[in-house]
C-alpha cells in the first residue's frame, strides 16, 4: 500500500488519549469548570441579544440573592430541586435510568392533594402527615409501573418513564377541568384551596420557608447513609459499577432495581406534594416549572452524590429565580432559564470527559501515514 505525507498545518495541535483511571481532580473540578463557562457563554448570548454582558450575569446570578427575601426563595425553589435530585443520583448509581421524576412529581401532588382535597375539615395532626404520606405513595406508585415493565417484560426504563410523565400530566388537567374543578373558580383550571391545616408550616415568621426547605437537606443526609452505610446500599452500589459481579455475589438485580426506583419515585412524590402544600397551595394545571426534568442535571451536577445534590439544587434554583429577574428588569424571554440549564449541562457532559481522558498537545511534524487506495 502506498504511503502519503500528512502536511504539517493540517495536523491536530492537541489529542484526546485515555488515561487508564479516573481523575480525583477533575471528578470535583468538572462542575466547577462547566459552570464557568456556561457563565461565559451565557454573558455572550446576553451580549447577542444587545443586553450588557456584565449587568445581565448580576441580574440572573447576583440580584435574586440579594433583593428581598432572596435566600428564602432560594430555599423554597431548591427544595424540590434537591429531592428529586437526591433520588435520582440514587438510581443512576444503580444504573437505573429513571428520567420520569416529573410525572412522579405530578402524581405525588395529585395523590396528596386529593388527600387535601377529601378532607377540608380534618385537623391539622391527622389530614398533613396523610397528605405527604400520600403524596409519596403517588410517587411510588409512578415509579412502580416503570419498576414492573423493566423486570417483567425489559422494557427500556428511559422511555417508559419519559412517556408516563405526559401521561401523568393529562391525568392531572383532567381532574383540575373535571370532577376537582373549583366550582367557585370562576371557571379556571384549578381546585379549591386546601384548607389552612393542610398547608405546611411556615418554619421562619415573614419568609416562605416552609417544612419542605428543612426535608430536603435531610432527604439527602439520610440517602448518603443509606448508600454509604447500609447493606442494601453498597448492593445498589455494585449493581450499578459491575452487573455480573452483582449476580456472581447473589444479589437480586431485579429487587434492586425496584428499590431504586420506588425510592427515586418516592421522593419525587414527596418534592410534588410540598410543592402544592406549600408555595402552590391548590392544583393547577401547571404545579411545576419543569422540576423533574432539571433534576437530572441536578444530580449529574452533584457528581450523583445526594450531598452534592444538596449545591447543584440551590444553582439550578437560582437559575430559575435569575430567569424570573430577568424577564423583569431586562425584558428578557422566559426561554433564558431553559438555555441556562441546558447550557449547563451540555458542558457539564463535556467537562466530564476529562475525568477518563486527558488532552494532551501534539507538536507539529510530519507524519507518515498509510492510505488505502
Amino acid at each position: 500500500m502506498p504511503t502519503g505525507t500528512m502536511p504539517r498545518e493540517s495536523l491536530p495541535l492537541f489529542k484526546i488519549e485515555p488515561r487508564g483511571y479516573n481523575s480525583q481532580f477533575w471528578s470535583v473540578g468538572s462542575p466547577i469548570l462547566a459552570i464557568v463557562l456556561t457563565v461565559l457563554v451565557t454573558g455572550a448570548i446576553f451580549t447577542g441579544m444587545g443586553r450588557p454582558p456584565g449587568l445581565a450575569v448580576y441580574t440572573f446570578l447576583i440580584e435574586p440573592l440579594v433583593g428581598h427575601n432572596g435566600l428564602s426563595n432560594l430555599a423554597v425553589k431548591a427544595a424540590p430541586l434537591i429531592m428529586i435530585g437526591v433520588g435520582l443520583a440514587l438510581c443512576y448509581r444503580a444504573n437505573v435510568w429513571n428520567i420520569g421524576a416529573e410525572g412522579q412529581f405530578t402524581f405525588g401532588a395529585i395523590f396528596g392533594g386529593g388527600v387535601a382535597l377529601a378532607l377540608p375539615e380534618a385537623p391539622g395532626f391527622i389530614v398533613y402527615p396523610a397528605c405527604l404520606l400520600f403524596g409519596v405513595l403517588g410517587g411510588m406508585f409512578w415509579a412502580a409501573i416503570v419498576a414492573l415493565l423493566r423486570t417483567r417484560f425489559n422494557a427500556n426504563e428511559i422511555l417508559t418513564s419519559l412517556m408516563l410523565t405526559y401521561i401523568a400530566q393529562l391525568v392531572l388537567i383532567y381532574l383540575v377541568t373535571g370532577p376537582w374543578k373549583d366550582p367557585m373558580g370562576f371557571g379556571f383550571p384549578q381546585t379549591a384551596m386546601f384548607s389552612d391545616d393542610a398547608t405546611s408550616p411556615i418554619l421562619i415568621e415573614g419568609s416562605h420557608i416552609h417544612l419542605g426547605c428543612l426535608v430536603a437537606p435531610l432527604v439527602a443526609v439520610a440517602i448518603w447513609l443509606l448508600l454509604s452505610k447500609s447493606v442494601l446500599g453498597f448492593q445498589l452500589r455494585v449493581v450499578g459499577q459491575a452487573a455480573r459481579a452483582a449476580r456472581f455475589a447473589g444479589f437480586s438485580e431485579e429487587r434492586l432495581i425496584w428499590t431504586a426506583l420506588l425510592i427515586s419515585g418516592g421522593l419525587a412524590g414527596l418534592a410534588g406534594i410540598f410543592e402544592v402544600l406549600g408555595p402552590v397551595g391548590q392544583l393547577t394545571t401547571s404545579i411545576s416549572p419543569g422540576y423533574g426534568f432539571t433534576g437530572v442535571i441536578v444530580a449529574f451536577l452533584g457528581r450523583l452524590h445526594p450531598i452534592g445534590a444538596i449545591f447543584g439544587g440551590l444553582l439550578l434554583a437560582l437559575s430559575y429565580l435569575g430567569g424570573d429577574a430577568a424577564q423583569i428588569d431586562l425584558g428578557m424571554p422566559n426561554a433564558v432559564t431553559g438555555i441556562f440549564q441546558g447550557i449547563l449541562l451540555f458542558f457539564l457532559l463535556g467537562c466530564d470527559i476529562l475525568i477518563r481522558y486527558r488532552v494532551r498537545r501534539v507538536r507539529p511534524a510530519q507524519l507518515t501515514v498509510s492510505a488505502a487506495e
